[in-house]
């Protein structure tokens, strides 16, 4: 593991992580880890006292942690669910994580939680709502939020600004970090007709202090996040130049559906090693009908009070 400081905020390239799932507890209660770090889904482990918090008590004794959240619903209109926030904050308590993150995106609003990941309108006036909720959130937190650039299947016409001008302004006005989901890139890349490369070399890399890399599926006029596959070489390649421009961050492969079992999932995030040798695996994205695919948010709420 690599503790070298390399972004502005102070935290550490944590080495090569994976998500800590239900399907792996039994095997991680009797083996080494392997990776590096873990991330966790914090929404599995708020309010959860049985055997899932046992595994995390016992992960994280041996293993940083980070804590990745995907109801904040930063963007919304509703107010800060401080019920929420105060949650989040015990859980932060117990596990003490090297960071917190979510998503820039809304959830829901009236109250409802649509558990998806709903994209912005971008334009200046969003920009200083989600500035504000960000530092209202890292005040409560008392730690910077990082916050992840989602996949997209629509944009507003309202639009003014462009995701990573966007991002890029939020990170000045509020000293957030910045979770870079080169996947995601991708997807919305290849969704909204723009260049994942120009996107990635014009956000702010001295910002970026983790990295996610996940295999999407191809369903024919549009990608979808699925996590579920294969990280493909298209991915590898942005991830690649991620790290050249970062310096080098944490990274942590993301798997949320027909996940496989535990020596696979780390064989998988090992090929990020030859990536940074220059040794691109030969993967393509996996294809599918439109119907046959499922929304990932759901798969990452997974129950996990056992």
């Amino acid at each position: 593991m690599d503790t070298t400081v390399i972004n502005r905020l102070g935290l550490p390239n944590l080495g090569l992580g994976v998500g800590l799932r239900s399907k792996h507890y039994s095997h991680l209660m009797q083996n080494d880890p392997v990776v590096d770090w873990f991330e966790i889904i914090s929404e599995n482990y708020m309010n959860n006292f049985g055997y899932g918090r046992h595994v995390l008590n016992h992960i994280a004794s041996i293993r940083p942690i980070v804590m990745h959240g995907v109801s904040m619903s930063v963007g919304s209109t509703d107010p800060l669910n401080l019920d929420y926030l105060k949650q989040l904050k015990q859980l932060a308590d117990f596990v003490n994580p090297v960071w917190i993150s979510d998503h820039l995106c809304w959830t829901g609003v009236a109250n409802i939680n649509t558990h998806d990941l709903l994209p912005l309108p971008l334009t200046i006036e969003s920009l200083h709502h989600v500035a504000s909720r960000v530092n209202q959130i890292q005040d409560i937190l008392q730690r910077p939020l990082i916050l992840e650039n989602p996949s997209t299947y629509l944009e507003f016409e309202s639009s003014t600004l462009q995701e990573w001008e966007f991002l890029s302004e939020l990170v000045n006005k509020t000293g957030c970090g910045l979770l870079l989901d080169v996947n995601n890139v991708f997807v919305s890349g290849f969704n909204h007709g723009f260049d994942p490369e120009f996107y990635i070399r014009n956000i702010p890399h001295q910002s970026v202090v983790q990295i996610h890399v996940a295999g999407p599926t191809d369903c024919d006029t549009y990608l979808l996040d699925t996590h579920d596959q294969p990280v493909p070489t298209q991915v590898w390649k942005l991830y690649q130049l991620a790290q050249e421009l970062t310096g080098g961050v944490s990274t942590l492969l993301e798997w949320d559906a027909n996940i496989p079992e535990y020596p696979e999932l780390v064989a998988e995030v090992q090929k990020a090693k030859e990536v940074l040798k220059g040794h691109l695996p030969n993967v393509p994205v996996y294809r599918t009908s439109a119907d046959a695919v499922s929304n990932p948010v759901n798969h990452q709420m997974q129950a996990t009070h056992e």
